[in-house]
């Protein structure tokens, strides 16, 4: 049971509709915590802690009402929030009212965002390419694919380190609790908020490339998650955003109705692509040499070892790998969100 005291703002409230977006956050949190609990997780456990900055809210059908001209959206709850002007590119005339079945309000360094949750179903129909590619991720290369393309790894976080460092000491330098430290506050939140839309712009755009080049997309199910406890390479991974990629290829692959599959991803740096021994090297080696003669990059190798198992795995299913759910690999992927 939840305490009154606890959330007054939940048990005060006369519709208790429009706020299960935070009972459901709530519950949410005490069911990791459980789980963690119960696989015996070493150190701290996740404790849901009482978050003093909020920065969003949430409603569902209730608590909020747009105007005929979608040109503000106002909010019903008695909160305080009241009418709001829209502004964007969104033709919201598009969608009907009932479509809408989320709308939540986010806070960022720039200014305050409406976000909607519209139930339609995506989706284009083009035309087939008969092309099949492996995709390699790394830090050098953003990724190599199995025909020897490489993509630059654009490094968005080191080329904005310097000024971000700039921004940190004028924010350190600042009075606690004044307004000049506010202000500093403010800029260095918009120079992290630029790198994180760089990011996402990025990969949006080279994934919906990826997708609607290919019939079918193949990539290592990568556990990022203990990736990153490699402190010598932690900062690299997190700038890469190899998940974020993958998880805008797993949309396309949806909407452009193409096969996308993650496989395993153990000794596809190792393995030879041609007669398939397992040849060791370093992270150092950057060229892969086997006895039985094949020499190349070892990035371009391990994109056509990718590409040869997710050829495996879908040839169990035959051509109905789209009808049965796997276009975004998910009867292959085991990373867990």
């Amino acid at each position: 049971m939840l305490n009154p005291s606890v959330l007054p703002y939940t048990i005060d409230s006369n519709n208790s509709i429009q706020h299960k977006p935070l009972l459901i956050s709530i519950w949410r949190g005490f069911c990791s915590l459980n789980d963690h609990c119960k696989k015996g997780i070493p150190g701290l456990k996740g404790y849901p802690q009482f978050q003093k900055d909020c920065r969003s809210v949430e409603y569902k059908t209730l608590g909020w009402k747009l105007a005929d001209d979608r040109k503000s959206i106002t909010f019903t709850d008695k909160k305080g929030i009241g009418r709001l002007k829209l502004k964007g590119t969104r033709d919201l005339h598009f969608y009907q009212i009932n479509q809408i079945k989320r709308v939540r309000l986010v806070k960022r360094a720039d200014g305050v965002y409406v976000q909607f949750c519209i139930d339609v179903d995506r989706c284009e129909n083009i035309e087939p390419t008969g092309n099949t590619v492996g995709l390699d991720v790394g830090l050098k290369e953003y990724y190599t694919d199995s025909d020897g393309i490489r993509i630059e790894n654009p490094k968005f976080l080191r080329v904005g380190e310097k000024l971000l460092k700039r921004s940190q000491r004028r924010v350190s330098r600042k009075v606690k609790g004044s307004n000049n430290r506010g202000k500093a506050r403010l800029v260095l939140g918009k120079r992290h908020l630029k790198i994180s839309r760089q990011r996402k712009d990025h990969a949006v755009k080279l994934a919906r490339c990826v997708v609607q080049s290919n019939d079918l997309i193949a990539y290592e199910d990568l556990r990022i998650k203990n990736m990153v406890k490699n402190h010598c390479l932690a900062k690299s991974i997190n700038d890469a955003s190899w998940y974020q990629f993958r998880v805008w290829v797993e949309y396309f692959g949806k909407v452009f109705k193409r096969v996308t599959v993650a496989v395993n991803p153990q000794y596809t740096s190792l393995e030879c692509s041609r007669c398939g021994e397992v040849v060791k090297k370093t992270l150092s080696t950057r060229t892969h040499v086997c006895l039985c003669g094949c020499v190349m990059d070892r990035d371009e190798n391990a994109a056509r070892i990718i590409l040869s198992r997710g050829l495996g795995t879908v040839g169990h299913i035959g051509t109905s790998a789209l009808d049965v759910g796997n276009a975004c690999g998910d009867e292959t992927s085991t990373q867990e969100r």
